[in-house]
């Protein structure tokens, strides 16, 4: 069997300002959002699934984060802070100090529903990432499968992969208008599925495509990430029913439909 070296990087944590360039909806249920300035620099994202923390104006529209201590982040004791999630950098233009990040809108959560409303001109604070996993780029063949939350660090993935790589991408979304243009140099087989109303807790495509898959020729790397339950038993399938090794796959619950659900790595 053949070794495939993984690397692991750890950044320095930086909180940044950052200020809302532009805005667009990609599509019903994703709107992009650029932001810019000059606490940018120096800025790192090395893979494509890295995820930074944003910070949202609270409810008196202030941004609280917390301060980095001896012992860990703390919040100021007197101040509302703010609600905070981690989110992909879907691109970073180092030239231009911008920072392209993708946002799924849907429920009523503080970062859906502050995205649906962004305009140019606001402002929220960002840190991270702590860190960056950077999967050997010598497997024969990766197997991409995500539902619409993963779809920023799958397009990310594609577009850095490099020309002659083989790839099978299985997305999840709630319809067909979700749809996105993906590009690569890579050679790129994208299966979409569509939801149609059923719940994304609910659902089961992926699982059942991810069955249907053969078993591509050679070494295999397989990223999943979805809601966490379904993430953790596509990934216990791959290693019980197809014998695929823990260092060739990478699973993460991007989202969690029961709150005592468990991310798994």
């Amino acid at each position: 069997m053949t070794s495939h070296i993984h690397q692991r990087i750890r950044h320095t944590v930086v909180f940044r300002t950052l200020d809302v360039l532009r805005v667009e909806r990609l599509t019903p249920h994703m709107q992009r959002i650029v932001f810019g300035g000059a606490e940018l620099r120096g800025f790192i994202s090395s893979a494509p699934d890295d995820h930074v923390k944003l910070f949202f104006p609270n409810s008196v529209g202030e941004i609280v984060p917390p301060v980095l201590g001896p012992n860990g982040p703390t919040f100021p004791p007197d101040r509302e802070y703010s609600p905070m999630r981690d989110y992909t950098p879907r691109r970073h233009d180092d030239g231009l100090h911008e920072l392209t990040v993708d946002f799924v809108l849907h429920g009523d959560g503080p970062a859906a529903t502050w995205a649906a409303q962004a305009t140019p001109g606001q402002r929220i604070g960002a840190g991270g990432p702590r860190g960056s996993s950077l999967v050997a780029d010598d497997f024969d063949t990766y197997v991409l499968v995500g539902d619409e939350t993963a779809l920023p660090a799958i397009g990310r993935w594609l577009e850095e992969m490099p020309e002659g790589t083989h790839v099978e991408v299985l997305l999840e979304i709630p319809d067909a208008e979700d749809r996105q243009a993906l590009r690569s140099r890579a050679h790129v087989n994208i299966h979409w599925l569509e939801r149609n109303g059923t719940a994304a807790d609910q659902s089961d495509l992926l699982e059942q495509a991810l069955r249907a898959l053969h078993t591509p020729i050679g070494d295999t790397f397989y990223w999943i990430a979805s809601e966490s339950r379904r993430t953790r038993n596509m990934r216990q399938w791959l290693s019980e029913e197809r014998g695929v090794p823990k260092d060739w796959m990478k699973a993460k619950g991007y989202w969690k439909a029961n709150a005592d659900d468990s991310d798994e790595d």
